[in-house]
């Protein structure tokens, strides 16, 4: 379990991305970022989670959340697994597990990221935390769940 809670500043991510650009979290503008974790691309879950994250990008996008994926890998594999995906969100190698640790998500005896999202605000706080180890699915509906709660919430209401 990881040990950062809603409410808490989320650690800065400052790395290369599978699509060769530069991704810095507090750079991010919008509603909210969401930083998932997944263990290790072209595995059945892993990839399905992130064919999920594809089919609800613009659905994250159209209510102002950025996105990015990150796991354990090396960053050829990250490039080959977001080509093969056709992602439209970049996707974070974290090789040397310095984010992972960062924010606590490294399984104890094997060394990857167990599958957190952590949904971050602009001002980096960390305002949910969803941990779904074996469905995808519940996952994704967690985090399309909480970003359309926060976008309705801030949408002006009209009398």
């Amino acid at each position: 379990m990881s040990s950062l809670k809603v409410g808490d500043r989320a650690p800065e991510i400052d790395a290369q991305t599978s699509a060769g650009d530069r991704f810095v979290l507090s750079k991010q503008e919008g509603l909210c970022t969401v930083v998932y974790f997944y263990p290790k691309a072209f595995t059945p879950v892993c990839t399905g989670e992130t064919r999920l994250f594809r089919d609800n990008y613009n659905e994250l996008l159209l209510a102002g959340a950025s996105l990015v994926g990150v796991s354990t890998d090396d960053s050829g594999t990250q490039c080959k697994f977001a080509g093969d995906l056709h992602l439209p969100f970049p996707l974070i190698a974290d090789a040397d597990k310095r984010i992972a640790r960062a924010y606590d998500v490294l399984w104890p005896v094997v060394g990857v990221a167990q599958r957190y999202t952590f949904v971050v605000s602009p001002e980096m706080r960390i305002e949910a935390i969803f941990h779904h180890e074996l469905s995808a699915e519940k996952h994704r509906d967690d985090v399309l769940r909480f970003v359309h709660a926060k976008f309705e919430a801030q949408r002006p209401r009209v009398s």
